[in-house]
């Protein structure tokens, strides 16, 4: 033991000193949805805690609302302690509703710490709350030196190795272990200690193919709200056909131009081009063509009249926008694409503090023009700007589109950008989902699987829709993380319809609400969500393969196959269209196609396990999934 005198006259001791760090999972969450039940679950909570603290001669340093840091004489008080807490709260929501459950989080480390002034800081302290985050709900997470200690001196039940994690903010790698409840019906059953004991030990091209299971697990879940998961949407090949035109008035927000000097200002172009088709695309007596179908004109010459063909629009709005110091210039003109004819134009000169006063002149325009009536909500949910700061925006523009390149280091930097957008305004609501997106990202794709990340994703999502309830973003958002963390099927449905009812244009949303309809059971309204979808982004493969896998699920076989051979036709290697192949003609009983339809999954996903995708697809009926597991069987995959 060494003993120091700080700086300032402070005495500090250094020692070593198992610390052992809890939290509650999801405390800020509930504590927003019903604060006097979690006070009184947290009384509960604090009693078991402070109770196995006392009888294991541990010492509490600090609590921060439901965390507590302990400090033990040894690593074996520390994990025996840990292990009353998990016991005794086991018991607690066997005999409670769901609702008045308590699980927690524990991590424990053995290393250097500094007191001073009746606190702990140090690498110990840092690194057992590193670990607590690592944990899943209801387990003990610890450090190797730990594990060393104890191995042969506790009954240690089910323990799993997490291998060699990277810890925020640590240097260092060791072994990590998770110690698990022996129930068998307990975590051992759920997703996230297997992903995480699978990702920490996969190389990062294989940790890419866990990530694809988890997707075919769900047959392209989160795309709607990040396509950017899977391979990129390809346009799909002009058709010679013209698609039909809708039976009400239609439109395409092609690209507008960047024509600054500056193409590092592309993002505000294109953020423009999306506002304006965000908000046309909020009129339900309008149809408006997905952004996605139209960014693939950006750049090139083509003829409206092709345009008009290829998305099935009559009319076609076009324009640029000059960006210079603290001055604006858009340009925008509507055409009637079927004739060529110009119907309106207009250039607005404005200071860059009436940017969102000219996207809302332009909307007005594009109504007047078509002769398009807005229902009262409508109206009331224009009168508001998104934002009073300028700086505020130009952040949410920049991670906007960062947010669409396919690495972990663009969501990263996205969220950086809605970060800052929200320190300007803590009241903008587009950020915070936005912001929300990016974390259900991170955990869904593996590069942060801890628990609080996806409680982070629910949070930020919520808070969007507290600010604003008119987001679509938002409730999907909200949807996804109601079906695939908590297998919550009713709320999950009811989020996805709420984002359609308030964008009756949202492609992104007709296509998770298909997946949703999968998962419950109803595959035939599942089929005409899919095609909706479709036929507002015409241009994205991505669409055409969900209306391919919703006929999987409505046992529509022959029909799923020909399209997911179209699918196939623009991207060969989209293993989603080799999976609905393999289980189609399986259940067809055509093995030879059946196999080579699962030879080209194990080409592309040389780790797919059967089992490992049962576990994770969150079909209502485990029939389904037992039914698909077994049609994945036939086809040579185990």
């Amino acid at each position: 033991m060494k003993n120091d005198t700080g700086s300032a006259g402070h005495a500090e001791t250094r020692r070593l000193a198992a610390i052992m760090f809890t939290d509650i999972v999801g405390f800020s969450r509930q504590m927003g949805a019903d604060e006097a039940r979690m006070l009184r679950l947290l009384d509960i909570h604090n009693e078991i805690i402070q109770h196995a603290v006392a009888e294991h001669h541990g010492t509490v340093i600090k609590t921060v609302g439901d965390a507590f840091l302990v400090d033990f004489p040894s690593v074996v008080h520390a994990v025996q302690c840990a292990q009353q807490i998990q016991s005794q709260l086991r018991t607690h929501n066997a005999e409670n509703a769901k609702e008045k459950q308590i699980h927690v989080r524990i991590g424990i480390h053995l290393g250097d710490v500094v007191q001073r002034d009746g606190d702990v800081f140090g690498d110990g302290v840092n690194i057992a709350s590193r670990l607590q985050t690592l944990a899943e709900p209801d387990t003990i997470c610890i450090s190797q030196k730990v594990y060393e200690e104890i191995e042969n001196k506790l009954p240690l039940g089910t323990v799993v190795s997490l291998g060699k994690p990277q810890l925020k903010n640590i240097a260092q790698r060791f072994a990590v272990y998770a110690l698990l409840p022996e129930s068998p019906k307990g975590l051992r059953q759920t997703l996230g200690v297997q992903w995480l004991k699978v990702s920490r030990r996969l190389r990062p091209v294989h940790r890419a193919v866990v990530i694809g299971l988890l997707l075919v697990a769900g047959t392209l879940v989160t795309i709607h709200h990040f396509p950017f998961l899977l391979p990129s949407p390809q346009p799909l090949a002009p058709s010679t056909q013209s698609l039909p035109l809708p039976d009400k008035p239609s439109i395409a927000v092609l690209p507008f131009a960047n024509m600054s000097n500056d193409p590092s200002q592309d993002y505000f172009s294109d953020g423009i081009t999306e506002d304006i088709t965000t908000d046309l695309s909020k009129i339900s007596s309008l149809f408006v063509i997905s952004r996605n179908s139209a960014s693939i004109y950006k750049g090139k010459a083509v003829k409206v009249q092709d345009i008009s063909r290829e998305l099935g629009v009559r009319y076609v709005l076009e324009g640029s926008v000059r960006r210079s110091d603290n001055q604006v210039r858009i340009t925008a003109q509507l055409i009637d694409a079927t004739q060529g004819q110009h119907l309106w134009s207009e250039r607005y000169d404005r200071p860059l503090q009436d940017i969102f006063a000219v996207q809302d002149e332009i909307r007005q325009q594009i109504v007047f023009a078509l002769k398009v009536k807005l229902t009262p909500e409508e109206q009331t949910r224009f009168k508001t700007a998104p934002t009073n700061n300028l700086e505020a925006y130009d952040y949410y523009l920049r991670g906007w589109q960062i947010a669409f390149r396919s690495t972990k280091e663009a969501n990263i930097q996205a969220r950086l950008m809605f970060e800052k957008a929200i320190a300007l305004d803590p009241q903008y609501a587009g950020a915070y989902a936005r912001l929300g997106a990016t974390y259900w990202i991170e955990w869904f794709s593996q590069w942060d699987s801890t628990p609080q990340t996806v409680e982070r994703a629910a949070e930020m999502a919520q808070k969007a829709t507290v600010l604003d309830d008119s987001l679509p973003m938002a409730h999907s958002t909200l949807g996804t993380i109601y079906l695939w963390k908590d297998k919550q099927y009713d709320q999950a449905t009811a989020e996805m319809e709420r984002a359609i009812a308030l964008d009756p244009n949202y492609a992104l949303g007709y296509d998770g609400l298909a997946f949703v309809l999968m998962c419950v059971g109803r595959p035939e309204e599942a089929i005409e969500a899919a095609k909706t979808a479709l036929r507002l982004d015409p241009h994205n493969f991505v669409r055409l393969n969900t209306v391919g896998q919703a006929y999987v699920s409505a046992r529509r076989y022959e029909e799923a196959i020909a399209v997911l051979k179209r699918v196939l036709t623009y991207n060969p290697n989209f293993w989603a269209a080799h999976w609905g192949l393999a289980v189609s003609y399986s259940e067809l009983g055509q093995e030879k196609e059946a196999r080579i339809a699962g030879a080209e999954m194990l080409r592309l996903m040389p780790q797919f396990s059967v089992e490992a995708w049962k576990r994770m697809a969150p079909f209502k009926d485990p029939t389904v999934s037992e039914r698909f597991a077994a049609d994945l069987r036939k086809a040579g995959l185990k």
